[in-house]
């Protein structure tokens, strides 16, 4: 029973299955619903038709109420309930989180997504994030308070091309949806709910296992040993293109896992068992299964079956206390797994003081000289959606629950670890420039030390002898120079690299990975980029070192995430916490680590192994909902609830792009200023002015300036070149401001703004103008919905054709 639930799963095609060949949906917006995921080698293609926003319940008044009563929560309310997302035009919705009570969403009621006018989801939404909806919408394209650690996350990409509305039968109180717009809906598919798209769940359950980009053709790989003094550059591979790295791996010996690891687990009693089912490589000449256990329990003894034959036991000693770790390891031989792809596991109770637990099983496949890890099984209450991948089942069950213990890792080694992870760094120059620097630990996903982590672009393996491996697609024209620049203060000796790459890619952009750290300053948000000329932002991995000697030693993950795109005096995403960034809540359950393919908390540390007060490492990968820009990003995060508490901060950012801006501002109409009016010809019907002296939200500073409201419509001309953009500055006192818009007599479609904030009253939002347009165009703006707000238009010329 337990092969034909897996192999429904897909779970054998975890190592086997090839890239789709179904072709690319991309024209000016980078890739598309589920091209998102099946064509990862084009991350580093501009997205110059597309804009990333965001809708959540942030407090619209600058403070803390997020979401705990529900305030903001509601853009408004119809006979379906409270409408939380709502845009015309075509786009993408791409992640979806929620959380209240805990984690458990039961009380929100029915999530109903609506997208150009047909209903393709209407169901409870805890039955939703709970996977009982059925593919696509299963674990891990959605999530539950278990399986993030306290929030819960749909992160299924629906494409649109006329509208979309998102409403929850209750208010929802905290969450976002973030969203993509295209300035076109060339090549854009409204999202069918009947596509199951089982090769995407499939690649996902992979993370950070294997490649999901796929294997390139004419790929070869580039293996040197590294040695490196403190100070000491060692280079690791010089390569000629055109082409891309797409796989890059290091193991250094000397690395030792961090201490403190928390993770939950089961234990069944007498007559009992467990059985689960893991991916191997078929190529193996050797498996090797490695059990994390509570050795607090003693004389723990389990058979361990594999595919029907007994192959060895579990078993330990007499009780040890103190709350340690333990781990055991059994090399399964060639004859049983070799050519295979999947291995039924199970373990039989022979006999134990108490029961026989179990934590995780990692799973290494022997491949030439080298132990790959090629299946993980983090199994426990908080795994559910990971257990029902792998078919878990356990009989005779005796307890669940977690554990914080300890791994026995002398403190000099440890310090000796962190130093090497945070201080010698991976240093990348492609085509002469360097656009890579950052530190070892957080350019693979831990920046608190050697934690294990899986995301869908990275890993580190924990295990003894296990790898850093990065998966991001990184293209150059002529030259890749990689490097390890030893800044510790502690020798790298008998470090080995491999380098994979392949011809092609160098089309794309380059890519980036930038490293920022400083010590937290009050009322300004910690940049993880700022950066000016083009590009598309991907994610971060994220170190927060917390400054609070007293009282709640947490208050730094108060600060919401905000993103400044092309100079907006308005932030496109405007979060509601620093764990909810991170698609988690409730400070992760009180410090739970936790792993998904696009985010995660794989490290928390309080008062010891480096960490002075309270520590934690997360990343969040936007691959989705990654954000584009023309002339520049400014992506940032708060500390604590008013920007005040103290931290050091330390971040990698992933992204592609140059220097170069790929729009201009071609005009500018001011309708408060009489010349400007004049010289664009200027006319509005049933204009009334005023003064307006507020914020933009996310901003203390007031500005102060004069604003219209026209009930009937709009004319003005304007140079323009090409595509362009209408970018508008008003006031949003009032929501649901929209207005038809015509250029040239022709009709383009609706601009339609939802959002209000009676505190701060100053936005800044735009409008897609796709095509090709002379040198002057007359624009035409019909209000639909009482009074159009406006102080100033910028006509940007945009590549958006």
């Amino acid at each position: 029973m337990i092969g034909r639930v897996l192999c429904a799963l897909g779970l054998a095609a975890m190592l086997t299955s090839p890239v789709s060949a179904r072709p690319m949906s991309i024209v000016d917006n980078g890739p598309v619903g589920w091209d998102v995921y099946r064509h990862m080698d084009a991350l580093g293609l501009p997205q110059d038709g597309a804009r990333s926003r965001q809708f959540s319940s942030f407090d619209r008044t600058g403070g803390n109420d997020d979401g705990f009563n529900g305030t903001y929560s509601c853009l408004r309310t119809t006979a379906d309930g409270c409408v939380i997302a709502e845009r015309s035009g075509a786009g993408e919705l791409s992640s979806i989180w929620f959380t209240r009570d805990y984690g458990v969403v039961a009380k929100t009621g029915r999530i109903k997504v609506e997208l150009d006018g047909k209903t393709v989801l209407n169901a409870p939404l805890q039955d939703v994030v709970d996977g009982k909806v059925g593919a696509p919408f299963v674990w891990p394209l959605v999530g539950n308070g278990d399986d993030t650690a306290g929030g819960s996350v749909i992160k299924v990409p629906m494409p649109y091309r006329q509208s979309m509305r998102v409403t929850t039968e209750q208010n929802p109180l905290f969450y976002h949806v973030d969203y993509r717009t295209f300035a076109d809906p060339a090549g854009v598919s409204t999202f069918d709910p009947g596509d199951r798209a089982q090769d995407v769940i499939d690649k996902l359950r992979a993370f950070g296992l294997r490649d999901p980009k796929g294997s390139a053709a004419g790929a070869s790989t580039v293996t040197a040993s590294a040695d490196a003094l403190p100070g000491g550059t060692t280079t690791l591979a010089q390569l000629t293109g055109p082409g891309r790295i797409t796989q890059l791996r290091l193991r250094l010996p000397q690395l030792a896992r961090s201490p403190r690891v928390g993770d939950d687990g089961r234990a069944f009693g007498a007559g009992g068992h467990s059985a689960f089912a893991v991916a191997i490589d078929p190529a193996n000449s050797g498996v090797r299964l490695t059990r994390r256990y509570d050795p607090g329990i003693g004389s723990q003894r389990a058979n361990l079956v594999v595919d029907g034959q007994s192959v060895g036991q579990w078993s330990n000693g007499a009780a040890v206390p103190g709350g340690m770790w333990a781990e055991q390891a059994i090399e399964l031989p060639a004859a049983l797994t070799a050519g295979k792809s999947l291995l039924h596991v199970e373990n039989d109770f022979v006999s134990s003081s108490v029961d026989v637990n179990e934590f995780r099983y990692d799973v290494h496949s022997e491949v030439g000289a080298d132990w790959n890890r090629t299946d993980v099984v983090d199994l426990g209450p908080g795994h559910p959606g990971e257990e029902q991948a792998h078919g878990y089942q356990i009989t005779a069950p005796t307890w669940q629950g977690s554990r914080v213990f300890r791994y026995g890792v002398p403190a000099g080694q440890v310090d000796a670890t962190n130093s090497v992870l945070s201080n010698a760094r991976l240093r990348i120059a492609f085509d002469g420039r360097t656009t890579v620097d950052a530190p070892l630990g957080e350019f693979f996903g831990s920046g608190l030390g050697e934690f294990d982590t899986r995301t869908l672009m990275s890993s580190i393996d924990a295990t003894p002898g296990g790898w850093l491996t990065a998966w991001w697609p990184m293209p150059f024209s002529s030259t890749a120079t990689v490097q390890l620049v030893n800044g510790s203060g502690a020798a790298i000796a008998g470090a080995t690299a491999e380098v994979t790459s392949a011809p092609g890619g160098s089309a794309q952009d380059p890519f980036h990975a930038t490293h920022i750290a400083s010590t937290t300053v009050d009322g300004t948000d910690f940049p993880f980029m700022d950066v000016r000329g083009h590009g598309v932002f991907y994610g971060v991995t994220h170190t927060m070192r917390g400054l609070i000697p007293t009282g709640n030693q947490r208050a730094y993950l108060e600060g919401d995430e905000r993103a400044y795109v092309d100079g907006s005096a308005s932030p496109a995403w405007h979060g509601t916490g620093t764990e909810d960034f991170y698609e988690s809540g409730w400070y992760f359950r009180d410090g739970t680590t936790y792993a998904m393919p696009l985010v995660g908390n794989p490290a928390y540390q309080t008062a010891g192994d480096g960490c002075q007060y309270d520590c934690t490492g997360t990343y969040r990968l936007l691959l989705p909902d990654s954000v584009p820009f023309d002339t520049g990003l400014r992506f940032g995060i708060e500390h604590g609830p008013a920007n005040d508490a103290a931290a050091a901060y330390s971040s990698t950012a992933y992204w592609y792009g140059d220097g170069n801006a790929t729009a201009t501002q071609s005009d500018v109409v001011d309708p408060a200023d009489a010349g400007s009016r004049a010289a664009h010809g200027y006319q509005a019907v049933g204009e009334t002015r005023a003064s307006l002296t507020s914020t933009f939200e996310g901003s203390a500073q007031p500005v102060t300036g004069t604003v219209t409201a026209a009930t009937g419509p709009i004319s003005f001309t304007a140079h323009a070149s090409g595509a362009f953009r209408l970018v508008r500055t008003g006031d949003q006192a009032s929501g649901y401001q929209s207005a038809t818009v015509f250029v040239n007599g022709r009709l383009i479609g609706a601009w339609v703004e939802p959002l209000a904030n009676k505190s701060s009253r100053w936005l800044t939002d735009s409008f897609e103008v796709p095509g090709s347009y002379p040198s002057t165009v007359t624009i035409r703006l019909e209000p639909t919905a009482g009074a159009w707000s406006a102080s100033k238009y910028q006509v940007v010329a945009a590549p958006i054709g």
